[in-house]
C-alpha cells in the first residue's frame, strides 16, 4: 500500500474512527486537535439502523458503546407552568444507539492511542501540496509532510478553509443558533423543553447540559470566547418565562458554555488534490441527528477505499465521493433543526407538538430516518 503517511485534523469522532482503521491497514497516523486535550462531555450522539451497527461492530467498539449509552430519554414539553402538553420520545432524539459525545471520541481514542500520534494543543496553518505529499505547517509544532491530508475537523473546518476556500462557500446558515452549558443547580430529573415564538430551552435528565435553541441574525463573535457566549444566551432569552431566568443565572456562573450557528454544508466533491473531508466538514447539518453515524460510516468507507485501491488517493477519493454522496443526501435535504426545536410562532409550535401526539406521524417519521441511515451498500474491506 502506497501513501501510507496520513495526518487528520480532529479528534472528535470522525478523525480517531478513521485512525482506527487506517492503523489496522497499516498506515502510520497522526491525529492533531486544536483543542488541549480530549472534550469529554457534550451532548448525546446516536448511531441508527443496521448499516451504523455494522461499522461500530467492525470496528470493534459496540459492546463499548453499548455499556456507556444513555437510553434516549423521554422529554416532556412543558408550558409556562411546567405543565405537560406532549413528549417527545427517547427513540426520536436517540436512534437505536445514544451516547454523550466525549464518551464516544474516548472510546476511540483509547481504541488507537496506542497506534497512532495524536498531537493536542495544536493547528494546521498552512497546507502545500507538492508532486510527493503535502508540505504542512502548524501553529506550534515543526513542519512535516504527509502523505495526504485529511480533515476531520468540523463544520467550521480548517482544513476546508486552507485546501478548498472560504467558509462562505461552502457553509450555509440556517437562521438559528445553539448552545450547550453546563449548569449547577436543581432543575428536576426529568428532561423538560419550554418554547416560546423562535426560542426553546431544555434542562433536566441524567447528566445531560442544558440545551438552547434560538432564531437571530447572523452574529459576529468568537467562537473559543465564552464570555461572549453567555452574554448572547443572556440578551437572547431576557424576558422568558418558565425556569428561563434561573437557567440564565446558572449560565452565568458556568465554566463550560458552547455556542454555535446551526449550518448546512454543501459541496460538490469532498477530496481537492491529497486532501479529503469526513463528517461535518464534508457532510456537516448542524443537530440534523445523522452527524456521528455519517462519521463512522464515512470513515470505514474512506478508509476501506484506500485499502482497496492500495493507497491510489485518486482512485479512492473518487470512489468515496460516490458513495458518500448518496449516503449523506439525508444531510443535504434541508432538513433544518432550528426551525423544528424552536418553531417562529405559536401557531408552529402547537402543530410541532401535535405532531408527538400521532403515532402515524411519528411512526413515518422514525421510518424515514431508518430508511436514510441504511442508503448505502457497504463493502467488506
Amino acid at each position: 500500500m502506497q501513501n501510507t503517511n496520513v495526518l487528520i485534523s480532529g479528534a472528535s469522532i470522525g478523525g480517531p474512527a478513521l485512525a482506527l482503521w487506517l492503523a489496522r491497514y497499516g498506515c502510520n497516523v497522526t491525529v492533531v486537535e486544536k483543542a488541549p486535550s480530549l472534550r469529554l462531555g457534550g451532548q448525546a450522539v446516536d448511531f441508527k439502523g443496521e448499516t451504523q451497527r455494522t461499522v461500530l461492530t467492525r470496528m470493534g467498539v459496540l459492546k463499548d458503546v453499548e455499556a456507556l449509552q444513555t437510553g434516549g430519554a423521554d422529554q416532556e414539553i412543558v408550558n409556562a407552568d411546567g405543565r405537560r402538553l406532549a413528549v417527545m420520545p427517547g427513540e426520536f432524539t436517540g436512534g437505536d444507539l445514544e451516547i454523550r459525545r466525549g464518551d464516544m471520541s474516548k472510546i476511540l481514542y483509547e481504541k488507537t492511542a496506542a497506534t497512532c500520534e495524536y498531537v493536542f494543543g495544536d493547528s494546521i496553518t498552512s497546507l502545500t501540496e507538492t508532486e510527493g505529499g503535502v508540505h504542512v505547517t502548524f501553529e506550534r509544532s515543526a513542519p512535516r509532510t504527509f502523505d495526504l491530508v485529511v480533515g476531520a475537523d468540523g463544520i467550521h473546518s480548517n482544513v476546508r478553509r486552507l485546501a478548498f476556500g472560504p467558509e462562505s462557500d461552502y457553509v450555509r446558515f440556517l437562521g438559528h443558533y445553539y448552545a450547550l452549558v453546563d449548569v449547577e443547580g436543581d432543575f428536576g430529573p426529568v428532561a423538560r423543553m419550554y418554547n416560546e415564538p423562535g426560542r426553546m430551552a431544555a434542562v433536566g435528565g441524567p447528566k445531560a447540559p442544558a440545551f438552547f435553541v434560538f432564531g437571530s441574525e447572523p452574529l459576529e463573535y468568537d467562537r473559543y470566547d465564552q464570555s461572549r457566549h453567555k452574554d448572547i444566551l443572556t440578551r437572547a432569552y431576557a424576558g422568558m418565562g418558565w425556569q428561563v431566568p434561573a437557567l440564565m443565572e446558572a449560565v452565568r456562573r458556568s465554566t463550560d458554555v458552547y455556542l454555535d450557528s446551526i449550518s448546512m454544508v454543501r459541496m460538490d466533491r469532498y477530496s481537492k488534490g491529497r486532501v479529503v473531508l469526513l463528517g461535518d466538514a464534508a457532510y456537516g447539518n448542524t443537530l440534523g441527528g445523522f452527524g456521528s453515524g455519517l462519521a463512522v460510516v464515512g470513515a470505514y468507507v474512506l478508509a476501506g477505499e484506500l485499502k482497496r485501491a492500495g493507497g491510489d488517493h485518486r482512485v479512492a477519493f473518487a470512489q468515496y465521493d460516490e458513495l458518500m454522496r448518496t449516503y449523506s443526501k439525508v444531510a443535504r435535504s434541508g432538513n433544518n433543526a432550528g426551525s423544528f426545536l424552536a418553531p417562529a410562532t405559536r401557531r408552529g409550535i402547537r402543530m410541532r407538538n401535535w405532531m408527538f401526539k400521532s403515532s402515524f406521524l411519528l411512526g413515518l417519521m422514525l421510518k424515514m430516518t431508518d430508511k436514510f441511515a441504511t442508503r448505502i451498500q457497504l463493502r467488506d474491506y
